[in-house]
């Protein structure tokens, strides 16, 4: 604020100094007699470099993800303990052959047909035997008492040979210097009363 009220300060003295020069330029053209003379004295702005660091990344994270490893894995398992069952053994029987008589024989009547006449005949006849096939058991039916070992089976399982990984690296932000300049000082303008011989008088 005080940069710029001096400015305008300076900027009104100049408008009417150079009015000022303008009317005295005047009344010297006219032929007038010069009383002041004043010559601008310009003050340049002052200025600087600023070095300041600005951030060209903001940085961040990082992942590397490793997945999980699996492998199979075989194992022998029992799949049924050790049991006692129960089961029938079948009688075992063979086939006996023998001598039956199927006919005691003797005296017995029958009609015969000789020369053209039909006649009942008293007759001998002989006993008659066959051969008869009988089945007999040579062991009965029994029940008996298995004792059945434990049954095995191999089995394959999927099993984690090593879990998934992750690694988080930091990735700090960056920066860079910048040089900027700025304006230390602004420039002004002030007016200097001069002496010329012959022209300007003190």
């Amino acid at each position: 604020m005080f940069r710029q009220s001096s400015f305008r300060k300076s900027s009104a003295s100049l408008a009417t100094a150079s009015l000022a020069i303008v009317a005295i330029t005047s009344q010297t053209a006219a032929g007038g007699r010069t009383l002041e003379c004043y010559e601008p004295v310009r003050r340049p702005a002052l200025y600087d470099t600023v070095y300041e660091d600005v951030m060209v990344s903001p940085g961040g994270q990082i992942v590397d993800y490793d997945p999980p490893i699996y492998g199979t894995s075989e194992s022998l398992e029992q799949i049924a303990p050790p049991r006692v069952a129960y089961e029938v053994v079948p009688a075992v029987t063979r086939t006996v052959y023998h001598t039956v008589k199927v006919d005691d024989g003797g005296y017995a009547w029958e009609w015969r047909i000789i020369r053209g006449r039909k006649v009942l005949c008293k007759v001998w006849r002989k006993a008659r035997y066959a051969r008869v096939a009988e089945t007999v058991i040579v062991e009965p039916e029994r029940v008996r008492r298995v004792v059945l070992p434990a049954e095995y089976e191999g089995v394959a399982r999927e099993v984690l040979v090593r879990p998934e990984r992750r690694r988080i690296a930091e990735i700090p932000p960056s920066y860079r210097t910048v040089a900027r300049r700025v304006v230390v000082r602004e420039g002004s303008t002030r007016w200097r009363r001069v002496h010329i011989p012959r022209h300007c008088p003190d």
